[in-house]
């Protein structure tokens, strides 16, 4: 039998550097600048949630004020939107880094098939500024669960966000686009990206 493949921890690691030199180098942005709904997406970096949210159709985030916070706003089977109690993806979250996402389509619409069970109107998250790698900038605290999501802008329209778990490895990134008329592009973190300028 032959060995198994090797695994591309050192590409996963400097691909990683490259997504935190490109947050480092984006200016930070104020609570009121968050305000609204935005689409979310992932931002490949190697990270065991990459694609995840999206196989189970994540729509994005909704920020009605500084206190009302929807951190979880997904597609439902009927085509609307619904938002999550982010307890319910506690545990996913936690083991994330241990055990695979189903990411098949079919996980997807059984996600779908339960989200009656798991939606709520309560706000489940609140910003506020915090100082994140040297940096004060708007963040999303959930209210029951030790995550802060840390924006920075990418123009006017977007922001590229870093999710940090405690007791999570690495930080998941992602990007959030305002929803609505107006400008903005996708953000693609390789290896080999210079970062310079």
């Amino acid at each position: 039998m032959g060995s198994p493949p090797a695994t591309s921890s050192t590409s996963t690691t400097s691909t990683m550097e490259a997504a935190f030199a490109r947050f480092d180098a984006l200016p930070p942005v104020e609570v009121a600048f968050m305000l609204g709904a935005w689409t979310g997406e992932s931002v490949p970096t190697g990270h065991p949630l990459d694609g995840a949210l999206e196989a189970f159709h994540w729509h994005g985030k909704r920020f009605d004020s500084a206190e009302e916070v929807h951190p979880l706003v997904f597609h439902t089977l009927g085509g609307g939107l619904t938002c999550l109690e982010p307890r319910a993806m506690g545990p996913g979250l936690r083991l994330s880094g241990r055990v695979p996402i189903p990411t098949a389509p079919l996980a997807g619409r059984l996600f779908q098939l339960l989200l009656p069970l798991f939606s709520t109107r309560r706000s489940g998250a609140r910003l506020r500024m915090t100082r994140y790698r040297g940096v004060e900038s708007a963040t999303m605290q959930y209210d029951h669960l030790p995550i802060n999501d840390v924006f920075r802008k990418v123009d006017d329209d977007t922001v590229l966000g870093v999710m940090d778990l405690k007791g999570m490895e690495t930080p998941f990134f992602f990007l959030l686009r305002r929803e609505g008329p107006g400008p903005s592009h996708s953000v693609t973190i390789s290896a080999k990206e210079d970062v310079s300028g």
